[in-house]
């Protein structure tokens, strides 16, 4: 063989090489994404709570995201089984009142320790459906973040009123895992968007009775479809072609630097700045995630 032929050999193969590589990473770096537009979402909706307080917020980006939601599954055009649709009515109670019960929090705390709070719904979800010895590790791990989180010592200055909502939110998180289970199963992908439609039902009343005419502002309207679409659509589609991609467990792993993100969310976008304490918090509530994650069943 030429040598110049075995070069050209030897560059293709790193090409292809290069090619499966970018190939393999896409679906963590669309996660990755993912997850940096829910906390994104996250900051640019208390940014607007001085405007329309957070029962505003949840209105319109339960609004929005079952608008965006429902056109693009079109519910109305499947033949949705008319059995068990009391799930789907516990479905959409669970995720309004998570969103309403969050931005709750999030008007007291900051972003970071809203999200580590509201993250041991379903970290406890995961850890008790397990039940095998190496879990109560990752029990203990949780215990020894919430301890580190909540309103005493150097967090003596944490909100306890956001404390409350935001471990309130991480409940509704676990009942919406476990009722999306079951519509999930029984509805498909449209559940997901009559889901919110659901809670926008229930919230939308709510936003406008406590914010007025506020709520229809010119300015604010297309922040409030913003956030709906960081916190909502995009990373909703993005996770749905990541999970056909990428294996539960590397999915749960990547999923639970969530805390973090927002903590870094809050300090770049908000300038809001965690104590070292409030942080070692947050890794211990990562740490417990990645291992239920790695773990479980």
């Amino acid at each position: 063989m030429h040598r110049d032929d075995a070069y050209l050999i030897d560059f293709r193969e790193i090409v292809d090489n290069m090619t499966e590589m970018k190939r393999s990473m896409m679906p963590i770096i669309l996660l990755v994404v993912a997850i940096v537009s829910v906390q994104g979402g996250a900051a640019l909706a208390k940014t607007l709570f001085a405007e329309i307080g957070p029962e505003g917020v949840t209105a319109w980006r339960l609004g929005f995201s079952a608008i965006i939601l429902l056109l693009v599954f079109q519910p109305w055009k499947r033949n949705l089984p008319k059995k068990n649709r009391i799930n789907l009515l516990y479905y959409g109670i669970a995720i309004g009142t998570m969103n309403f019960l969050f931005y709750q929090s999030l008007n007291r705390l900051h972003i970071g320790i809203a999200v580590g709070l509201e993250f041991t719904g379903p970290l406890l979800v995961a850890i008790l459906s397990s039940r095998r010895p190496v879990d109560f590790i990752w029990i203990l791990l949780v215990i020894a973040g919430l301890l580190f989180l909540l309103p005493w010592g150097e967090n003596s200055d944490v909100d306890p009123i956001g404390v409350l909502y935001a471990l309130s939110a991480g409940a509704f998180w676990a009942l919406y895992i476990i009722f999306g289970q079951k519509t999930g199963m029984e509805f498909g992908i449209s559940a997901s968007g009559i889901g919110l439609g659901i809670g926008a039902l229930i919230y939308f009343p709510v936003g406008l009775a406590m914010q007025g005419s506020a709520l229809f502002s010119l300015d604010i309207l297309p922040l409030a479809f913003g956030v709906a679409l960081l916190s909502s659509a995009i990373p909703f589609a993005l996770e749905l072609y990541v999970l056909a991609k990428l294996p539960k467990k590397t999915f749960g792993t990547l999923t639970s630097l969530d805390p973090a993100f927002g903590a870094l969310a809050g300090f770049f976008l908000l300038n809001e700045v965690l104590t070292v304490t409030q942080w070692c918090a947050l890794l211990a509530i990562i740490v417990a995630s990645v291992g239920a994650s790695s773990t479980g069943r």
